[in-house]
């Protein structure tokens, strides 16, 4: 698999530590993600999380592997809500509760091409190859409307809006767009 990347943009009450590979002797408390996958025979990101809680015992956390593609993202995010871990491997995040491990998320976009923290807006990006989701300290803040038929390019991120690039089809251009951080709606694309 790939290197993967360590980004704690966030404050965060947790460590983690990504392994080589799975241990032979497995920890008491292992979770994958998603339940039952099949798709972890084709690989995984291993990750060893200690809770910040100090009685809150450490938990292997295997995530299924999406893709094996440098354009894809692997790697640790540390996310709004100081708890929660979100984990990518091979474009497939996940959304981790560090607190109870059971409970997590599988973000939607198969795969996330881009993840990016947005502290002045508490959010988390992901980006997919139509959309982007916005993940807050309660959970999915928005989801926008199709911003492209195929590729999505944030180009910066100021004043509570971001701006982007999508492709569309039909002109075969890429077309500006403008997004409100507040709620994941579109605005016009006036410069």
């Amino acid at each position: 698999m790939m290197s993967s990347l360590i980004d704690l943009t966030f404050p965060h009450r947790w460590q983690a530590e990504r392994l080589a590979g799975r241990p032979f002797i497995l920890p008491a408390r292992h979770f994958v993600y998603p339940q039952d996958a099949e798709e972890v025979e084709r690989g995984a990101l291993e990750v060893l999380v200690r809770p910040g809680a100090p009685d809150a015992p450490s938990f292997l956390a295997t995530c299924a592997l999406g893709f094996r593609d440098p354009v894809v993202p692997t790697g640790l995010w540390s996310c709004p809500n100081p708890e929660e871990i979100c984990a990518v491997s091979g474009g497939y995040a996940y959304i981790i509760d560090t607190s109870a491990p059971e409970r997590f998320t599988m973000i939607g976009y198969r795969p996330a091409l881009a993840v990016r923290p947005v502290v002045e807006a508490a959010l988390l990006l992901f980006v997919g190859s139509r959309s982007i989701l916005a993940w807050g300290a309660q959970g999915q803040a928005w989801e926008t409307e199709k911003l492209s038929d195929e590729g999505v390019t944030i180009t910066i991120i100021e004043n509570g809006m971001l701006r982007g690039l999508g492709w569309n089809m039909m002109t075969d251009q890429e077309s500006e767009f403008v997004v409100d951080l507040r709620d994941g709606i579109l605005l016009p694309a006036a410069n």
